[in-house]
């Protein structure tokens, strides 16, 4: 499933074409993804004039001049083009085929800004993805988007504020980073990078990074960095285009060629002097990497 970078990406990918149009049209080839469409969604779009794009953890949020916001989740293989003229373009070093079956393209939003007529084209093979429509006013209560902790690479995110949500607790560190209420966006391959980086163990109780007074330990310090850092570069570079994940312009993004952790089972571990190597449990269902030796 693509993580807080890989949105990000697409955000970013977007906002040059989709910024200042007006919604033409809004074409729907089918009446659900993963939830069915929201009622009148056409009526709500159509004419409407996209004033901003934005991104809230895993969420695309595309503002209308209307008041209202569109909420868009990928879900495991949903991505979206850029359309303009007959050519669709889409450049790039590494190229990931994009479905050529009409089926497969779900939601098309016809637009008219500078530079003439263009198509978004929302595609999503799996269908796990959604689109739903709120009042910009009212997000913080869209059933979504309401409890999402702060994003992990703003003011809010700090040592203080895991410490005041790790007390005492027994949850294993990796799980208590992907819980969206502790931190919004995480996903299983920024947590294993990040736990990597601040040399923790996945299995260590988040309760042991707290004092029993209740004050953040040296290394939630450097977890909160490690976080903002590899976030910070994982979107520098494009996200990391495992499986599904395209950026807009088609190509694949780069960060995958920097895993420390991620997928390297049984691989030398990166940190130098280590000498350790990468193992591979699960947890909570899902594969977690991690150094042994290093983290602790």
């Amino acid at each position: 499933m693509p993580e807080l970078p890989e949105v990000e990406t697409v955000k970013r990918g977007l906002s040059p074409a989709m910024e200042g149009a007006r919604i033409e049209r809004l074409e729907l080839r089918r009446g659900d993804l993963r939830f069915p469409f929201p009622a009148n969604f056409e009526d709500q779009v159509c004419g409407r004039t996209i004033i901003g794009l934005g991104r809230r953890a895993k969420y695309l949020l595309i503002d209308l001049d209307s008041g209202k916001t569109i909420i868009s989740h990928l879900g495991m293989s949903g991505s979206f083009r850029i359309e303009q003229g007959p050519v669709s373009q889409t450049p790039g070093d590494f190229r990931h085929e994009r479905s050529k079956d009409e089926k497969h393209d779900h939601a098309i939003f016809h637009l008219e800004g500078k530079g003439g007529e263009r198509r978004v084209i929302y595609n999503d093979p799996r269908r796990f993805g959604f689109m739903d429509i709120a009042d910009r006013s009212e997000l913080q209560n869209n059933p979504f988007l309401f409890g999402l902790g702060p994003e992990p690479t703003g003011n809010e995110l700090s040592a203080a504020y895991l410490a005041e949500r790790f007390a005492g607790k027994a949850r294993p560190l990796k799980g208590a980073l992907l819980d969206q209420k502790n931190v919004a966006g995480l996903g299983n391959i920024y947590v294993c990078e990040a736990l990597w980086r601040a040399h923790l163990m996945p299995a260590r109780a988040a309760g042991t990074l707290v004092t029993k007074t209740g004050k953040p330990k040296e290394p939630l310090d450097l977890l909160v960095a490690s976080i903002r850092s590899v976030i910070a570069d994982a979107i520098k570079a494009g996200g990391s285009s495992l499986r599904d994940h395209i950026q807009t312009d088609g190509s694949l993004g780069y960060f995958q060629h920097s895993f420390s952790v991620y997928d390297r089972e049984s691989l030398p571990c990166r940190t130098p002097g280590c000498g350790g190597t990468v193992l591979r449990i699960v947890q909570a269902g899902r594969s977690t990497f991690y150094c042994p030796d290093c983290q602790k």
